[in-house]
């Protein structure tokens, strides 16, 4: 098995179930192939009888993310760390406690650097997991995070800059993936988590930078592209979803190429056939609308 499946109790991990998840992370420390954390979002709770991450979309049970994304028995290889933490509660209370849990993730994070510097160490999150990836890395090291990949994260842009520019965000490259589909759920976010700093915008609108690309994947352009590079996935089914960026046909798969073979997809070449301009918000609503230029550039749009 290569999975270990760690939680955040405050700021301290622990293994799920009981006892400090050290020893187990030193037994798989020699592991070939990159350590990939995957974190859950919103409504989700370690232990919860019906929403505990770990026997869902955190287990080794097909279609979950550890299979998906080659790390389990038979795969691609690797060390996945299945992260849990206690997102239930009111939208802005499990948001308060993101900063604890990244300060968790940050220590399991830095053990496995520790261990074995040269492994690539790269974060998988969906919606609200963004904040406690975001939240870990002004706790880590250089070099301690490869590639975040976001789905339809709740996050601001002004958050991901902020958390790119400090130690364990130099070096790290983040993509961020976004479709229109997810718009109802960005509004929603909006409304109810004040953004850092005024005129700040969520990063389903975008975001781009030096060592960021978003791939908006319910543009056709966008998707055209990402198949001739090697990342084919199926187009959208339906105009509103939060859980296409992981659902989707070929998705997955995508997502797993991005973080076993980084050297063979650089941002630079996720970029190169993007469209110039991201859909506009709520294109998926109103047919016809932004249809040509959506796309992954990462510009600010007009809501």
């Amino acid at each position: 098995m290569r999975l270990i499946r760690v939680n955040a109790m405050g700021d301290q991990p622990v293994l799920h179930g009981a006892g400090a998840p050290w020893a187990a992370l030193d037994q798989l420390g020699e592991r070939p192939g990159p350590a990939i954390v995957m974190i859950h979002g919103y409504r989700y709770a370690p232990g919860h009888p019906r929403h505990c991450p770990h026997h869902t979309l955190l287990s080794l049970e097909a279609p979950a993310w550890p299979r998906a994304l080659g790390l389990a028995p038979g795969g691609a290889g690797g060390l996945g760390l299945a992260f849990g933490w206690e997102a239930r509660g009111a939208l802005w209370t499990a948001r308060g406690r993101a900063e604890a849990a990244g300060r968790a993730l940050a220590r399991v994070i830095a053990r496995v650097h520790r261990l074995r510097p040269g492994r690539p160490c790269h974060i998988v999150a969906h919606s609200l997991g963004v904040a406690p990836a975001l939240a870990a890395l002004p706790h880590l090291a250089p070099g301690a995070v490869g590639r975040i990949v976001a789905l339809t994260g709740a996050a601001y842009q002004g958050e991901v800059r902020a958390a790119l520019a400090t130690p364990g965000g130099q070096g790290a490259e983040f993509i961020n993936i976004t479709s229109r589909e997810n718009d109802p759920f960005d509004f929603l976010f909006e409304r109810l988590i004040a953004p850092p700093a005024p005129g700040d915008r969520p990063i389903g609108q975008g975001l781009s930078g030096p060592r960021a690309v978003t791939l908006q994947i319910d543009c056709a352009a966008t998707l055209e592209h990402l198949a001739r590079i090697g990342l084919p996935m199926a187009p959208p089914a339906r105009r509103v979803c939060h859980w296409s960026a992981y659902t989707r046909p070929g998705a997955m798969r995508a997502y797993a190429r991005l973080l076993h073979r980084p050297d063979r997809l650089p941002l630079a070449l996720l970029r190169a056939g993007l469209p110039e301009r991201p859909a506009p918000r709520w294109s998926r609503l109103r047919p016809g609308w932004g249809r040509e230029t959506g796309g992954g550039g990462g510009g600010l749009q007009p809501t």
